[in-house]
């Protein structure tokens, strides 16, 4: 059987160093393991276990790239893409610790005061706290600065009040970044990032576990914020109006992540699309024999061989500090349109088995179209690109 990582046959790119290289197998025999075998069970129940974090973060999968003094393992953003790409290749795509890692733990590693890491990131690290952000609300996605939910000081308290929806991680997370406006009136300069402890609140309400057309396994959840009160020290930040700053420093990254996502179910698809026509006789002979196959085939290895390039090159980038946001809208953009593509595409070739749900194809199809949406639909992508020319 063709490997996932093999299908392209490219050379491996400088930032996979021998310890991510390390780190990648880990992870993949972990999840192959651990995970793999109970997904079925995890999308039937539409969330995954809540053991399963506290085995991630035994393991060393949870914020591999916080430094050691805060319980992670020290590690760079390399360290999260191999285990971002590690979910794609077993397909456990649905499990929520890539947003845990790599979008969640570092708005508090960037813009969180020293007492606030040491309180949280080694908590987030043994997997105790599961992490999620809360930006969407039912009248505001892309679109940020619409944000309702607000945030009012009262004391040395705010009191948090709003909806939100589509929350990744919703059913499991204890500590949410919730972005509120702590004065409506300065508009995005009003926004600010509270961080919520659920166990230790009142007025926290977790709504419905929301009924998905893909990525099952993941819980994504409405959540109300009744007069909740936090401390103020549970601003992320000097000064309040920071947070709409703080969210467009960090969105490249989560728009580099979903690329990496694409990217290794892109391989995943391809991998076994191939194994399949292989096998599968039309006509009398195999289905790789036709050269409608043949053709197509090529045509998305193609594709996908220039897509990991330029994945590779947006992590190096990024590594050196150097990724821009139109770069990061690019990959985001390119990735995830031709992740969906590939997956109707191989889902074609299997025929009607495609469309079973038995096949890994038919829950690649299903999972794929959300990349197009979340972290900024592809349509926002392309304005934010359309601003650098």
């Amino acid at each position: 059987m063709i490997q996932p990582s093999e299908v392209l046959g490219i050379p491996l790119p400088a930032w996979r160093t021998d310890d991510v290289a390390m780190l990648e197998e880990m992870a993949t025999r972990w999840l192959k393991d651990e995970i793999a075998p109970h997904y079925e069970l995890f999308e039937k129940q539409e969330m995954v276990d809540r053991e399963s974090w506290t085995k991630a973060g035994e393991a060393g999968l949870l914020c591999a790239s916080m430094p050691e003094e805060y319980g992670g393992s020290g590690g760079s953003y390399a360290h999260e893409a191999v285990i971002i790409e590690a979910l794609g290749r077993t397909g456990t795509d649905g499990f929520g610790i890539a947003l845990h890692n790599a979008i969640v733990a570092p708005y508090i590693l960037h813009y969180g005061s020293e007492e606030q890491k040491q309180r949280w990131l080694p908590r987030m690290a043994t997997g105790e706290l599961v992490g999620a952000i809360a930006m969407t609300e039912p009248g505001a996605g892309s679109d940020l600065q619409g944000v309702k939910t607000t945030a009012k000081k009262d004391g040395n308290q705010y009191l948090v009040n709003g909806s939100k929806t589509f929350i990744t991680n919703g059913q499991h997370a204890n500590l949410i970044i919730v972005v509120a406006k702590t004065d409506p009136a300065k508009g995005a300069k009003g926004t600010s990032l509270m961080v919520v402890e659920t166990d230790e609140v009142e007025g926290f309400e977790r709504g419905r576990n929301l009924d998905k057309i893909g990525l099952k396994a993941n819980d994504t959840s409405e959540l109300f914020f009744n007069d909740v009160r936090i401390p103020t020290s549970n601003m992320l930040g000097t000064d309040e109006g920071q947070g709409f700053i703080q969210l467009m420093e960090q969105l490249p990254q989560e728009r580099l992540l979903i690329a990496n996502q694409a990217i290794a179910m892109i391989e995943r698809a391809l991998a076994v699309t191939i194994d399949y026509v292989k096998e599968r006789k039309a006509f009398g002979k195999a289905v790789i024999e036709f050269q409608n196959t043949q053709f197509k085939l090529a045509e998305l290895k193609s594709e996908a061989t220039m897509a990991r390039v330029f994945v590779d090159h947006c992590v190096d980038q990024h590594l050196k500090g150097e990724l821009t946001t139109t770069t990061a809208s690019m990959a985001k953009y390119l990735l995830s349109d031709l992740q969906c593509r590939v997956a109707d595409e191989c889902l074609q070739l299997f025929g009607g088995y495609g469309y079973m749900n038995e096949y890994p194809i038919a829950r690649m199809f299903r999972d794929a179209r959300v990349q197009r949406i979340y972290g900024g639909t592809n349509e926002i992508m392309k304005l934010l690109i359309a601003r650098s020319l």
